[in-house]
């Protein structure tokens, strides 16, 4: 039978052995697009300004900021995925971003990632909400 929902979850065993660097690039894609249907949603802006603000809400610095709020927050399920992730080894770091914030926000990519892929929306949505947030105060 065909999976007919519009983003196929994964079991939680697949999702878990999936590499923290897998995961924060699903994380990533679903925090992006998270922010950007908000601001679209709340903001009558441009599409241009409306792409310079989810780049500032989306950046290595904002996403860390939300991680050191949210980490105490994680279950130890989720801590583990976040510390899995914060540790992984990119390979690279942008060059603007600071590399202790690139770990903070790869580990919450990582919790966002593997959250969705096991189809877990209500708690996905609660930690994206909230990061959401942090990331916009920090844009005061």
């Amino acid at each position: 039978m065909e999976d007919t929902r519009l983003f196929g979850g994964a079991k939680r065993k697949d999702a878990e052995r999936l590499s923290p660097l897998v995961l924060a690039f699903t994380g990533d894609a679903v925090y992006n697009l998270y922010v950007r249907t908000r601001l679209t949603s709340e903001r009558d802006l441009t599409p241009n300004a409306l792409h310079r603000l989810c780049s500032k809400a989306v950046c290595a610095n904002a996403q860390a900021l939300a991680a050191d709020r949210l980490h105490v927050e994680l279950t130890p399920d989720e801590a583990d995925v976040y510390r899995r992730g914060k540790n992984a080894k990119p390979g690279t770091v942008p060059k603007n971003a600071d590399p202790g914030d690139y770990a903070k926000a790869t580990g919450l990519e990582a919790v966002i990632g593997c959250l969705f892929l096991r189809g877990e929306e209500a708690r996905t949505a609660e930690l994206l909400s909230k990061a959401y947030k942090i990331s916009m105060e920090g844009l005061r």
